[in-house]
């Protein structure tokens, strides 16, 4: 059930910046509402106010708007025309499709003397005998009726016959009042049945089982047999559905209540039913009993796992979308599988190769949004692409062997007298024909018998 509050009207308001004293329209159709309250006194300047398809049964709290031009109440729970007197300036009234049986209460609106059209049809009283006359004879000021115009002559003559006309609309509302009264019995009667039956449903007697034991032990049963339950409910629901819309009802104010909440507990029931499948859904298995990690995309996201070999690392691409917050994100590498929560869901992968989740790394692309985690792998090293030599072994006794020999050598220029003491200008150009150059063979470097770590790795260059 609605009510008007402030809130709504502001919302209802957007055209006139939220602001409500000086608004001149409002719309508040569809809204469910019950009571016709508070537009008196927070909108004083009201022009024109739609309150079609709601379920205000009374006319009250509007006869403070004076400068009040057009008001809509149509599909609404009304029976009688009142409290209108105050709206001075009323040129338009629609009351259509209402329960308005008392088609008297119009002399009310004899004040209103600007009050050009009004709309009756769809309410008991438009079927009276002699309805348009005694409604044009009783509000002389009208032009307009039910989207007719009223001719002079049609006024003159219902005039004449207004006498007549009115004894019969008394004798038809009396016959109506009559009815009325029976319907409001029978709707009453209904109602107090229903509330019985709800009451013996949520406290069972003897013959019954509880409902609140029912709902404690509820964990006992296998989900095979709730699953069974649930669905007997549904059908059983499916029927009382269909069987309270292919009833026939009669056309009151009790008959719109009583299905618009037929309505509102379908909407609560479906409610608890979706809050109960909340609840009972079991969590997401992400590591079995035995220990072993399960691959899981619960988000649904893109993903590429590549194996980088030239840095012996393991490298994630995940989608993430662009605009979520980084702080949603929560990364958790282990050395088997990487484990990446997106917003409470979880994204599992299990790895092809061991790695380090103390080395691992993780960045995020500014311009796509994905996340990039970058996971060296156990036992390798992760280098620039350039092989690094292994540094050769010796012990410090063979090295300054070496040196204090170089030390004692002692290197001298050799001159030969028997060559020329100029050089040979004939022989500066060589020919084609030249003599290949001996590369001497580096000497090799025997480890001493001392060394015993020592390993001769054929790719290491020897040292000069």
């Amino acid at each position: 059930m609605g009510w008007i509050t402030e809130d709504l009207i502001r919302r209802n308001a957007e055209h006139n910046d939220c602001v409500i004293f000086s608004l001149e329209e409002l719309s508040l159709h569809q809204q469910e509402i019950e009571r016709l309250e508070h537009i008196d006194r927070w909108c004083r300047h009201l022009k024109i106010l739609y309150l079609q398809n709601n379920l205000i049964g009374k006319i009250e709290n509007v006869s403070k708007l004076k400068e009040l031009e057009y008001l809509n109440l149509a599909l609404n729970n009304i029976e009688k025309i009142e409290n209108l007197e105050g709206c001075e300036e009323l040129t338009k009234l629609d009351l259509t499709i209402n329960f308005i049986g008392e088609l008297s209460s119009i002399k009310s609106l004899q004040h209103n003397i600007h009050l050009k059209e009004l709309f009756l049809m769809g309410n008991p009283c438009a079927d009276f005998d002699g309805y348009r006359q005694f409604v044009v004879a009783t509000l002389q000021q009208l032009k307009w009726l039910d989207g007719k115009e009223i001719e002079r002559s049609e006024r003159i003559q219902a005039l004449q016959n207004f006498p007549v006309i009115e004894q019969q609309i008394r004798e038809q509302e009396k016959a109506y009042f009559l009815k009325r009264a029976k319907d409001k019995e029978e709707a009453q009667r209904k109602l107090q049945e229903e509330h019985e039956k709800e009451a013996e449903e949520s406290h069972p007697g003897s013959g019954g089982r509880c409902s609140s034991s029912l709902e404690n032990h509820e964990y006992l049963r296998a989900p095979e047999m709730q699953d069974g339950e649930q669905n007997k409910k549904k059908l059983a629901d499916g029927e009382d559905d269909l069987e309270f819309w292919n009833k026939p009802s009669l056309f009151t104010p009790e008959s719109r209540l009583e299905t618009l909440r037929h309505v509102e507990k379908q909407r609560k029931d479906q409610e608890k039913l979706r809050e109960k499948k909340k609840k009972a859904k079991p969590p997401r298995t992400l590591i079995t009993e035995d220990g072993k990690a399960l691959n899981v995309n619960e988000p649904k996201l893109d993903f590429s796992l590549k194996d980088d070999e030239k840095r012996n690392q393991i490298i994630l691409d995940l989608a993430v979308y662009r605009c979520m917050d980084t702080s949603l994100i929560d990364v958790d590498v282990q050395p088997t599988y990487v484990r990446v929560t997106v917003k409470g869901k979880p994204f599992q992968l299990v790895l092809p190769a061991e790695v380090k989740p103390d080395s691992s790394s993780a960045k995020r692309s500014q311009t796509t949004g994905h996340l990039v985690i970058c996971m060296p792998k156990v036992g390798e090293v992760i280098t620039s692409g350039q092989q690094t030599s292994k540094p050769v072994k010796c012990t410090p006794d063979s090295s300054q062997e070496q040196a204090s020999k170089r030390s004692k050598q002692i290197e001298k220029l050799e001159v030969d007298p028997s060559k020329h003491s100029f050089p040979d200008v004939a022989n500066i150009v060589q020919g084609e024909t030249r003599t290949p150059r001996r590369v001497r063979s580096e000497p090799k470097i025997i480890p001493s018998e001392e060394d015993l770590d020592f390993e001769d790795n054929p790719d290491v260059p020897p040292l000069i």
